[in-house]
């Protein structure tokens, strides 16, 4: 099993959106950097634990805990013209980015960014490295572990 942090703007898809959402699943779309769709592509398997971050927002952090809950298929926004995420160069026989849906599982107290940031544990955390901007990033399982206990 793996995990992860995905990253979300609340005021596309909280956590309770996603919970509200049939049988919580939610298809995380949109994601168009190439390292974020790989991890996506290759590495991500049903079950692996997901941290469901709220970004872009006053208060930026952890708000919940989901799963992954399908293998990686095309997006299907990338065809799509009225969408924001559409990619003119990307073919039906050909997709350029992928994606995967997700299961929330519960919603958590907000973690905070800042609070993260201060927790020794967790210093060497992909999303705390300076310049990170990937909106998916692995968690390792002593990352996992210890957010799991500030939840």
């Amino acid at each position: 099993m793996r995990y992860w942090l995905m990253k979300t703007e609340p005021d596309e898809c909280s956590i309770d959106d996603a919970l509200a959402a049939p049988r919580h699943i939610t298809p995380w779309t949109g994601v168009r950097n190439y390292q974020a769709r790989n991890f996506m592509r290759d590495q991500m398997r049903v079950g692996d634990g997901v941290l469901f971050y709220h970004s872009s927002c006053e208060e930026p952090g952890i708000a919940g805990l989901a799963e992954v809950a399908s293998a990686a298929y095309p997006d299907p926004t990338q065809f799509e013209r009225s969408s924001p995420y559409y990619d003119p160069k990307a073919k039906k026989d050909d997709p350029r980015w992928f994606h995967v849906d997700v299961r929330a599982l519960k919603k958590t107290r907000l973690v905070p960014l800042a609070e993260l940031r201060r927790r020794k544990p967790l210093a060497k955390m992909v999303l705390l490295r300076p310049g990170n901007r990937l909106s998916i990033t692995p968690v390792t399982e002593g990352e996992w572990t210890y957010i799991g206990k500030l939840v």
